[in-house]
This record gives C-alpha cells, structure tokens and sequence, in this order.
C-alpha cells in the first residue's frame, strides 16, 4: 500500500494550475506565438496546426507530470507492506504414502490409486500456513523424500516425482512409520503427527508396523491411518520404471481393514477407509479440522521509501518533453 510521510507538501499543488496557466494561455493570449523553426521552410508559413497542437499536448502532460512527480516526492513516498509474524509454531506433519504396485489400480476414475492419494495430498498441504509438512515413500524399503518444511513448493515438486515400483513390490509399513518418526523425534513442535495412505498389508521390511506405530505414540506422535481403494477385481495400469513398458492386469484387492483400524488406535489416531475420491478428499478435510492450531500472529509493518522512482520517472518525463520540443519540433526558444 502506498502511503505518504509528509503529505503537507501536496499543498503546492495548488500552484500548479497557476503556473500551467502563466505558461500556456496568459503568456500567449495575443502577445506572442511559439513557432518551430524546424517548421519553417521560408516564405509564407503554412503548418498543420491540429497536428502541432495535439504532440504540443503530448509534450506539455509530460513537462508537468515530471513536476508533479517531483512535488510527489517531497512528500515522502513510501510502500507499506504488512508481513505476518508467527509467535507459535505451527505442527509438523509427516505424509507416509505407499508406491506399492498395487497403488497403480485404477478404482478412482479417471485416476488410480497414487495419483488420487497425491492429488488429495497437494490440496492438504496447500491449506496449511505455518506447518511443516514432509513426504516419505515407501515399498520393500521406506525413503525420506522431503523432511518437515514450509516450503510447500519443494514438497509438491518431489510429490511430483514419487512413482510405482520405484521403491520395489512390497508393502513395508513399519518401515515407513519408523523412518517419519525418526524425523519427528527432534521436532520442537507442539503437535506431531503421521498421515499413512495405503492400499495393503504388510508384507516387507525389518519393523512391524504395530511395533513401530507403538514407538511414535511413545515419541508423542499421532498416527492417521488412510485406507485407499475398494475391494474385489480392479484393473491397473502403470509404466514400469526399469523398463519404461506400459503393464496392465486386473489384480485381487484385498483389504485388511482390521489391521489398520489396530495400527491408528496403537498411533492414538483414527483409521479412516476411502474408496472414493469424494471419500478421500472428506477424510483430509476431517483431518485438517482435527489438527488445526490456534495462531498466535504479530503483524509486521515494513515501510519502503519510494521517493527516488517519482524522482527518475520525473526526470523521464522532463527528459521526454525536451525530445518531443528540441529533436522532433527543432526549437530554439
């Protein structure tokens, strides 16, 4: 927003129409008559007039808007930007989502498994403030993809790149849950939490996943537990990493809701099932209502003088009437 310092300067503009009047009408008023001599081709002076007085104009609005920039500079020019100032932290979130092959079943038209779980999740994040949000992947092992951040376009670029098979076949829950933990364990945060999207069991890695759910509630981490897909015949299709071919079946799905169900009450969470996109996205929204945090927030008033581009766009200005009335017309009066 701009804003002026010292607006009792803008009490000179009352002289302005005193002077635009002494220097184009009084002066002229049967006295005198500016004539270029560019125009001038001796003899009897014929001038397009309409076509003089109209660049004339041009000149003239240049001249005094450069004063009047200049006159708006001594009153202080500023840009006032207002900046939120956190005064607590917001909760560190960790999203833990399955790339398993099965992720590739297409029970989510037009979308399978993974891309809805992703489209969901790029909403999710986009709704936070003051949160830190990261991303671990898992298959037969569990990587760290983004550690808890702010920096939502980081997180969404590497949510971009997460793909089928490309942490192998399996389904390695526990390894999952321990890797988000492990970077929730130094969090300062208030609230710690864990959101799991998975379509399966367990069936790879070192760590069960009922053991590794009970080490982030002892951590005070809350573990949200999303089962995605529907149950029974489903068609997928996905494009082999290793070998870039196009791999299309109809797999057996096949849900162990109980198992789940165990995993989020042992993370003191809640199991929520979506076999839907409409499902899906009313499971992140309860769980943005479930974890949104009061804000404690200062605003911030940073003031910038802008003083020195009214000076430059004055001196443009002035600059530019001098090339219309000393190249263009040619005068020497």
């Amino acid at each position: 927003m701009l804003t002026f310092e010292a607006p009792g300067f803008f009490l000179l503009f009352i002289f302005v129409p005193l002077f635009i009047y002494l220097r184009h009408f009084y002066l002229n008023s049967g006295r005198s008559l500016r004539i270029s001599i560019g125009l001038w081709k001796k003899g009897l002076f014929t001038a397009p007039q309409k076509g003089i007085r109209f660049f004339l104009s041009i000149s003239a609005l240049f001249f005094w808007g450069g004063i009047c920039l200049f006159l708006a500079s001594l009153a202080g020019p500023t840009v006032s930007l207002h900046e939120k100032v956190y005064l607590n932290r917001g909760a560190d979130i960790m999203i833990v989502l399955d790339q398993s092959p099965s992720m590739a079943a297409r029970d989510f038209p037009p979308e399978n498994r993974l891309d809805a779980a992703r489209n969901m999740i790029r909403k999710f994040v986009l709704g936070r403030i003051n949160d830190g949000v990261g991303l671990v992947g898992f298959g037969d092992e569990a990587v760290l993809k983004v550690p808890p951040t702010t920096d939502y376009s980081t997180f969404l670029e590497r949510l971009e790149t997460m793909s089928i098979l490309e942490l192998g076949e399996g389904t390695a829950i526990g390894m999952g849950i321990s890797v988000a933990a492990l970077h929730l364990s130094d969090s300062s945060a208030s609230e710690k939490i864990i959101v799991l999207l998975t379509d399966g069991d367990n069936n790879a890695g070192e760590i069960q996943p009922l053991a590794a759910a009970s080490m982030a509630s002892q951590m005070g981490i809350r573990i949200y537990v999303i089962g995605i897909g529907s149950e029974g015949e489903v068609p997928f299709e996905f494009i082999h990493p290793g070998t870039g071919k196009l791999i299309t079946g109809i797999q057996r799905s096949i849900f162990n809701e109980p198992f789940l169900a165990e995993l989020a009450e042992t993370g003191n969470g809640s199991f929520y099932r979506a076999f839907t996109p409409g499902s899906l996205e009313a499971v992140f929204r309860s769980i943005d209502s479930l974890e949104t945090m009061e804000e404690r927030v200062r605003i911030h008033v940073r003031n910038i003088p802008v003083h020195r581009w009214f000076i430059l766009l004055g001196i443009a200005c002035i600059f530019l009437d001098f090339i219309i009335r000393k190249i263009f017309f040619r005068e020497v009066l």
